[in-house]
């Protein structure tokens, strides 16, 4: 599936992944391939991208996941990699 990190003055990131992990409101969720469609809010905390073994670690500032089509974007007041 294809991930993209935004805020409101760059693409942090735009690739391929296997799975995300991301901080909900109400929880961390994880969306994989075929994920159902769903937009939900994010609290500040960790976004993990996994892809073939390798796993990077964003710290996000709040903000927004939408998930459709095996698309995921997630746009993010501020990101900081780890």
């Amino acid at each position: 599936m294809n991930l993209e990190i935004l805020t409101p003055d760059k693409k942090v990131f735009e690739g391929e992944v296997k799975s995300v992990t991301v901080p909900g409101t109400k929880g961390s969720f994880e969306i994989l391939n075929n994920h159902a469609p769903i937009i939900s809010t994010l609290e500040d905390g960790k976004l993990i991208v996994r892809n073939a073994g390798h796993e990077d670690v964003y710290l996000v500032k709040g903000g927004v996941v939408e998930v459709l089509n095996n698309k995921v974007i997630v746009l993010a007041e501020g990101v900081h990699h780890r």
